[in-house]
């Protein structure tokens, strides 16, 4: 029987001023193997969340796997041998989950004979994940703008590429944060002030990656929305931001829910942002680490063995 091997990104989501509309892939990968078995289901997870994560049909790439045979009328195997090689952190504001429900769409359907298209998996997905700003960007690559219409349900999305000579610095803490938590501390509304605080923003923040004008991202990159309230949960957030342009970063912001933080930098600063993020972190009594990464133009890239 044919196995199928997908290979996912890492995703940005929330991206600044962004919030819950815009969402970047980096070029950090997990790897999902899918082999259909006549016997039993069996789950091998090796790296990021492999003395956590459910080895059985609670896992969320096999949940995924079953939305499309459902949704097709593909009749599923016996059981199925998946082996996820995570490379992603989880709980850390990278997508891991974003990456793990695409990974499973994709084997799903293409055991399935590619009965669904790109749209109906991003529909599928962003059910899923309850939003659409890190799905997209897995599934697609590059940079993506989304929204979910309520009256229809329809995702709305457009996606384009980012500029190579720009570099992520991901500062990753050690301590998790789950995505509920961070919402659950949101308030229920905004004042207008704020709202036009961030619709001016992102406007600029699209425009600095298209057209490279990178000096306008230390602006494009404030929020209103959900970053001052999540503070409270990410202890010398604010410390490291500023610290991130101090050093030589365009701009920096949480990393979706954070608790990982985003910093935009060329190339030849990035090594001296990422170790200034990890040393004040550390001030903060914050153990962490950096990452310099590119961003991902391709998306889901996936292979038959």
């Amino acid at each position: 029987m044919k196995k199928i091997k997908v290979k996912i990104p890492a995703t940005t989501g929330n991206l600044g001023s962004g919030f819950d509309v815009v969402g970047a892939a980096l070029k950090l990968y997990n790897t999902i193997e899918v082999q259909p078995d006549n016997k039993k289901l069996v789950i091998d997870i090796k790296g990021e969340g492999e003395n956590n994560l459910p080895r059985d049909r609670r896992n969320i790439v096999y949940q995924a796997m079953e939305k499309v045979f459902r949704k097709t009328g593909c009749p599923p195997a016996t059981g199925y041998r998946i082996r996820l090689i995570n490379n992603i952190p989880v709980a850390r504001g990278l997508g891991s989950s974003a990456s793990a429900i695409i990974g499973g769409l994709v084997c799903a359907n293409k055991l399935c004979g590619d009965k669904l298209s790109k749209d109906e998996i991003i529909k599928i997905a962003t059910e899923l994940e309850g939003h659409p700003d890190n799905v997209i960007p897995a599934l697609l690559g590059g940079l993506c703008i989304s929204y979910k219409q309520k009256d229809t349900g329809k995702i709305r999305y457009v996606r384009l590429d980012l500029p190579t000579g720009l570099v992520a610095v991901l500062c990753i803490p050690e301590f998790e944060l789950s995505t509920e938590k961070a919402r659950k501390i949101l308030p229920k509304k905004i004042s207008m002030s704020d709202a036009v605080f961030n619709c001016s923003r992102v406007a600029l923040l699209i425009n600095a990656l298209t057209k490279k004008k990178y000096e306008l991202l230390s602006v494009a990159m404030e929020d209103k929305l959900h970053q001052p309230y999540r503070a409270k949960l990410i202890g010398g957030m604010d410390n490291v931001f500023r610290t991130a342009v101090e050093s030589g970063a365009f701009g920096a912001a949480l990393s979706g829910a954070g608790p990982a933080i985003l910093a935009f930098v060329s190339p030849g600063k990035a090594k001296r942002v990422g170790q200034e993020m990890v040393r004040v972190w550390r001030k903060n009594r914050v153990s962490s680490k950096y990452a310099i990464l590119g961003f991902d133009n391709v998306g889901a890239q996936i292979s038959k063995n």
